[in-house]
């Protein structure tokens, strides 16, 4: 299953749920909901992070005013959860019975898996 997006500043352990974009252009600094995507000139952050940035002297920033919250789960997340559940839940196979009919002989013919044991010429 895919792990959670982590905030981008170094040490911090928390899961982003805000995107900061600079608009170089514009001297401004850009921090909304996180994006569907994590792009390369783009940073995830963290609620604290998020709400506490501030922007070099002379650049605007430019913050979302609603609540930052978590993405739910995607439909990946989910199937994957599932067929982890799945896997986990399936018996593990039995090792096959010795043949009970068949003499064991260091010089017989037999099969294993996809490899075949012959015998040496005398």
């Amino acid at each position: 299953m895919r792990s959670p997006r982590r905030c981008s500043r170094n040490g911090c352990p928390r899961q982003a749920v805000a995107t900061l974009t600079y608009v170089y252009n514009e001297s401004t600094a850009v921090v909304g909901p996180l994006a569907a995507f994590a792009e390369p000139h783009t940073y995830d952050l963290c609620e604290p992070h998020a709400r506490s940035l501030t922007a070099p002297r002379g650049w605007d920033v430019v913050r979302h005013e609603g609540e930052f919250e978590p993405p739910p789960p995607t439909t990946d997340d989910l199937v994957a959860l599932a067929e982890a559940v799945r896997e986990a839940a399936r018996p593990a196979p039995r090792p096959p019975e010795p043949d009970q009919n068949r003499p064991e002989s260091p010089h017989q013919t037999g099969r294993r898996g996809h490899l075949r044991v012959i015998p040496p010429n005398h």
